[in-house]
């Protein structure tokens, strides 16, 4: 294997995320060298009420307000057995912002009750936690007016807000807390660097678009662990997405140890892809259930390198139509959003001890445009079979005004499509018992070189009709 590719297991322990988590483990001092316990200050010595109608922002933001003013180190406490109204909290540095027990956070409908759109915000904020068991009640039905029969799926109002969008943030660290119902956009970190993401459980509803679970946005020196998370959108999701300020690259960053559902993409890299992603493992996951198993979508200028998917297991499965995704286990896509884009590349890529069933293929699809490279697949097992009542024979290239949106296209177990340098070794392909028309060879390859299969174990979907391995 690359040499490049085997020192990317050396970046998890990163110097930066070991001197976070010593800082946050507990500190086994003498009695005589122990620091004293932080400050606390509740909330409802500022004037929250905690009925679920009073809105307690304000009081909250003074509990903030006055922990910051205090020092190092202190908790701004939600007690516990209340529902809290809220429209937008500003974090700041150097607090504990802690959800005690049962406490909840129930979230305002009226705009007017937020300065951003989002439920929790902070901006620059150092050596901040969130913490607790307590929960996030995002309200997602209220902002949306109606779910379609059709196409199973809700049709959102003018204004729905995010749950967070954490802003330049160093040193963050967000443990065990729970959020859920969101109508949009879930753990949105932008620009933050040095973060730990441990033990949150996500519980959104299916059937509404866009509330992703986690996205590092423009981040570095992240570790997202022991997360379960369901969700309409994306589970977790890197981006790099357009801005007007430079938040700089998307990389070091380790996904781990998550159970996901979801109605889209189980883990992602892309759509938005405005700067380099680089430096990224994913492992010890599994997908539930999944529109796409594992993804990576790019369609803007910049380049995704050096990722790594390992020990992985999904299921992925055909939707209705408004949803991206059409039931591929694997999509590795490069194609430009626009006829002026000026597309990046996507190379070398490891995906390694990864099974799942699927009703698509496992895409490498490249474009005249942009050419992928450097893939290898190892121990790679897919099994593929029809077996929902949406129609098939299709791939998804959503987002392009390049490219149809929708394509009719048989389906291969692997297909490879204007790529260089792809490496299938031990993987395998088998076939359900439920085998469409449009179910074809096991491998296929379109304007592809230096494609290297070794160890290969499979056949056609149709050995009467099809090879199990066609190069075109």
């Amino acid at each position: 294997m690359n040499t490049k590719k085997d020192s990317l297991s050396d970046f998890v322990l990163y110097p930066a995320i070991i001197m976070l988590l010593l800082m946050l483990a507990p500190a086994t001092l003498s009695a005589q060298n122990r620091p004293s316990k932080p400050k606390v200050f509740n909330i409802m010595n500022y004037g929250a009420v905690g009925d679920g109608v009073t809105l307690d922002s304000k009081s909250i933001q003074k509990a903030i307000d006055a922990a910051t003013l205090a020092g190092k180190g202190a908790q701004v406490l939600i007690p516990s057995g209340h529902r809290y109204m809220v429209g937008t909290i500003e974090l700041k540095s150097e607090i504990d912002f802690h959800l005690e027990g049962n406490a909840e956070l129930y979230v305002s409908t009226n705009p007017k009750d937020y300065i951003n759109d989002a439920v929790i915000i902070a901006n620059g904020a150092k050596n901040l936690k969130i913490t607790g068991t307590g929960s996030i009640n995002g309200r997602d039905l209220e902002f949306f007016t109606h779910y379609s029969k059709e196409t199973e799926i809700w049709i959102p109002k003018e204004w729905r807000p995010k749950i967070f969008i954490l802003t330049r943030c160093n040193n963050l660290l967000v443990r065990d807390i729970t959020f859920g119902s969101a109508p949009n956009w879930g753990l949105h970190m932008l620009g933050c660097e040095n973060v730990v993401i441990d033990n949150i459980k996500i519980k959104n509803n299916l059937q509404v678009p866009n509330c992703d679970g986690i996205d590092p946005d423009h981040c570095r020196n992240v570790l997202i662990k022991n997360c379960n998370i369901v969700c309409g959108d994306d589970g977790v999701v890197v981006k790099s997405t357009r801005q007007t300020e430079d938040f700089g690259s998307s990389s070091n960053i380790h996904v781990k140890d998550c159970v996901i559902e979801t109605q889209d993409s189980g883990l992602k890299i892309g759509t938005e892809t405005t700067e380099d992603i680089h430096n990224v493992i994913f492992e010890r996951c599994k997908i539930k259930t999944s529109n796409r198993g594992i993804c990576i979508q790019l369609r803007d200028e910049g380049s995704v390198y050096d990722i790594i998917f390992r020990d992985i297991q999904f299921n992925a499965r055909y939707f209705s139509d408004p949803w991206w995704g059409r039931g591929e286990g694997i999509s590795f896509t490069a194609i430009p959003r626009t006829s002026q884009t000026k597309i990046g590349t996507i190379h070398h890529i490891s995906v390694i001890n990864v099974k799942g069933n699927a009703e698509n293929s496992a895409r490498i699809c490249g474009t005249k445009e942009s050419r992928i490279s450097d893939i290898t697949f190892n121990n790679v097992a897919l099994n593929f079979n029809k077996t929902t009542k949406y129609k098939g024979g299709l791939v998804d290239n959503r987002p392009t005004l390049v490219y149809p949106g929708i394509e009719t296209q048989n389906t291969a177990g692997i297909s490879i499509r204007y790529a260089d340098k792809i490496s299938l070794t031990k993987c395998s392909v088998t076939w359900g018992e439920n085998r469409p028309e449009y179910y074809t060879h096991a491998i296929e390859t379109i304007n592809a070189t230096r494609v290297t299969i070794k160890q290969f174990k499979g056949e056609a979907a149709q050995p009467k009709l099809y090879k199990a391995i066609e190069i075109k």
